[in-house]
């Protein structure tokens, strides 16, 4: 099989800032596995959780380096190729790339979507959170409002673990409940808060009705999460502290569900795996997206009927998407009908 690599930028509407920094424009890496006139696409985008880093240029410098390695197969050899794939350790973001691209591969060439592949029912797909960044009030107001007149919002998650400390987060929370008091409300701190911050603020956001809280403390914290679920009235979820399938069983005592990213996971295999290891344990799923286009982000849709909770809103934050894939209706992101993943180019490919 043939194996092309192509970078492409992608800028935000507007720029998110969460408790590590603030993103304005990535660049991501397009794969295309090509194989008896069929193309199979997939991407992959960088991302860092606390010293873990994928830029963009390690992620394809390894698909560079492991094109020659895997040309030799063709799409079919999956569990040959996550062998070799695992052997050089090669980065998961490059991983999800090129598992995307297969299993768009395989779709394309027997003519159906991924979802009905595995059998799986669009109906009962759940509306996707939109994300507001740390802001001032005045800021995540405005921002709120931008997302109410952009699409049908059904959900918000607030990014919260602003460097000027929890009282600052309770403002700019109150501004967005103001703004927006009939939407369901979702808290990600990611990783921002200490152990007594969080705790206060569990409490705090339960009277407020907020449902659930996303990584409360920093990766690395994770026999902390204990003491937290002592204290905590709100289911606990996490994100950065969950990377694949083996990290669940360590978890399940401390929280009530986990965040999974393609980027993170590896891919459509793994995220599988790691959706029937969490609901083996009672686990909620929610699959999230780092500065993903429509491509990654409808790869992430095909499962989306195994999900409790989506946050797959990246794309729709996009001014210069180059794919067009899932589309969102009633706050819903749908896969559509055609074969593979169904994206396609839109008006800003290259």
């Amino acid at each position: 099989m043939k194996i092309l690599v192509n970078l492409f930028t992608v800028n935000k509407r507007f720029p998110l800032t969460i408790s590590r920094g603030t993103t304005a424009q990535t660049t991501n890496i397009c794969v295309k596995i090509i194989e008896n006139g069929i193309e199979g696409w997939g991407e992959a985008s960088p991302f860092s959780v606390g010293n873990h880093r994928q830029s963009t240029g390690r992620i394809t410098g390894a698909l560079q380096n492991i094109t020659p390695v895997l040309e030799s197969f063709n799409p079919w050899q999956r569990q040959e190729i996550e062998a070799v794939l695992r052997k050089y350790q090669i980065p998961s973001a490059a991983r999800a790339a090129l598992d995307m691209a297969l299993y768009d591969w395989m779709g394309k060439s027997v003519g159906l979507s991924l979802w009905q592949l595995w059998g799986l029912d669009r109906n009962v797909i759940a509306p996707t959170s939109v994300t507001i960044g740390i802001n001032t009030p005045a800021g995540a107001a405005t921002r709120t409002r931008d997302w109410l007149e952009y699409m049908d919002v059904r959900q918000l998650k607030v990014k919260l673990g602003s460097s000027e400390g929890i009282e600052a987060d309770r403002k700019m929370l109150l501004a967005v409940r103001e703004t927006a008091p009939e939407i369901d409300l979702f808290v990600d701190a990611n990783g921002g808060w200490s152990l007594a911050d969080a705790i206060a603020m569990s409490l705090w956001l339960a009277d407020l009705g907020i449902q659930y809280i996303e990584q409360p403390l920093p990766r690395g914290q994770e026999t902390h999460l204990a003491t937290l679920k002592e204290h905590s009235p709100l289911p606990i979820f996490v994100d950065e502290s969950c990377f694949t399938s083996a990290d669940i069983p360590q978890l399940v005592d401390y929280v009530d569900g986990v965040n999974i990213k393609l980027m993170k996971s590896g891919g459509l295999s793994e995220a599988l795996r790691m959706v029937h290891t969490a609901k083996a344990y009672s686990l909620k799923v929610m699959f999230g997206c780092y500065s993903d286009s429509s491509l990654a982000n409808t790869a992430a849709a095909q499962l989306a009927p195994l999900a409790d909770y989506l946050d797959l809103d990246s794309h729709l934050n996009l001014i210069d998407d180059p794919f067009r894939g899932a589309s969102v209706k009633a706050g819903r992101v749908l896969p559509n009908d055609l074969p593979g993943l169904g994206v396609q180019y839109s008006a800003f490919a290259p």
